[in-house]
Parts: C-alpha cells; sequence; structure tokens
C-alpha cells in the first residue's frame, strides 16, 4: 500500500490510498472516525444556571465543543473546564477556562449560550480521553473517501480542531496495526 498526500493544513488533508483494497480502505475510514483518542467534556456540575436553559442541555452543549488534544495525550488523562459567565450576551467557548492549557477549546468562537441581563452560568466539566465508539463527541472529524480506479482511493479528512487532519491519519494507522497485532499474538496462543 502507498499513500500519496496531495494537500494538507491543520484542518484538512487530501491523500491518495493505492494499492489497497475497498475493504482496507474502509477500514482506515472507520479507525479514523471512531478509534482515533480525544479530549471531550464527559461529566459536569452545574453550580448555578439562571438562564433559559435546562442544565442538562447547557452541559450537552459543553460536550459538543472539540478540545485540542495532545498527541502525546493518553488515556486516563483528564481536564477541568470551568464556565463561569454572565450575562448580557453571548457566550462562547473561549470563556471556558482549563485545569490544562494544552486542553482547551480548538473553536473559541463557538457559540454555548445566550444570556440575558442578570442570567449567569456556573458550570465545571470533566474533559476525559475517549473515542468515538462511546459517543460521538469524541469523533475527530470527518472522513471520506472515493473509488477513483482498481485499488485507488481519495481521502478527504476533515478534523473539528482536536488535531491536524494528518495527525488523525496517522493514529488511525497506529490502531490498525495495534489491533492487528494484538489478534495475531491472540491466535498465536490459541495454536
Amino acid at each position: 500500500m502507498k499513500i500519496a498526500i496531495e494537500s494538507k493544513s491543520e484542518k484538512e488533508a487530501k491523500f491518495v490510498l493505492s494499492d489497497a483494497t475497498i475493504e482496507f480502505a474502509n477500514l482506515l475510514r472507520r479507525y479514523a472516525i471512531n478509534s482515533v483518542p480525544v479530549y471531550a467534556i464527559d461529566d459536569a456540575a452545574v453550580y448555578e444556571n439562571t438562564s433559559s436553559f435546562f442544565d442538562e442541555y447547557l452541559v450537552h452543549r459543553l460536550g459538543l465543543i472539540p478540545l485540542t488534544t495532545p498527541l502525546k495525550a493518553k488515556a486516563g488523562e483528564e481536564a477541568t473546564l470551568m464556565l463561569d459567565a454572565e450575562g448580557p450576551g453571548t457566550i462562547y467557548a473561549e470563556s471556558l477556562k482549563s485545569t490544562d492549557k494544552s486542553v482547551h477549546p480548538a473553536t473559541p468562537k463557538m457559540p454555548i449560550i445566550k444570556l440575558l441581563e442578570g442570567q449567569r452560568v456556573r458550570v465545571e466539566g470533566k474533559a476525559i480521553i475517549a473515542n468515538a465508539r462511546r459517543h460521538a463527541r469524541w469523533q475527530p472529524g470527518i472522513i471520506s473517501y472515493g473509488y477513483e480506479k482498481e485499488g485507488e482511493f481519495r481521502f478527504t479528512v476533515e478534523s473539528y480542531g482536536q488535531m491536524d487532519a494528518e495527525d488523525i491519519i496517522k493514529k488511525a494507522l497506529t490502531q490498525i496495526q495495534s489491533n492487528a497485532e494484538e489478534i495475531e499474538t491472540q491466535l498465536e496462543k490459541a495454536e
């Protein structure tokens, strides 16, 4: 198999996968969507909420904000993000303050809530590393491919901002290799 990168930026990468089967192309796409671990707010404590949003709705919105994920981040690591805001005005993701400077909203101008005069929210969210098999909030981006010709597929990777688009594919390939090695080990034990 060969991968030829056509273009790349932080948010998007385009490449051609050649000498591969359609099954492997689909495996790569699925791993990139479902198996790349990233940070997302999983649980939150609402200390004050005088807005018109229910607490659950506010926590759900916080969970869907893409958070930057350092490449060396490992499962089990956590970061706490605090939102303490008062109206009037639109409150954006940049208002979240993190205990870890490397974990912050990937899209600072993403609106969270609009507060009226005298309305206030105070929420503490716990961000953990997981993958999209658990919930879509941990999906790192959109990955698609098109069939070019026999054994050749043109991929587009669009990152939500947690990590560079190219790194999503690299992490997916690492995960595929790790899982294949684990299967091989289990098969050897079964013999």
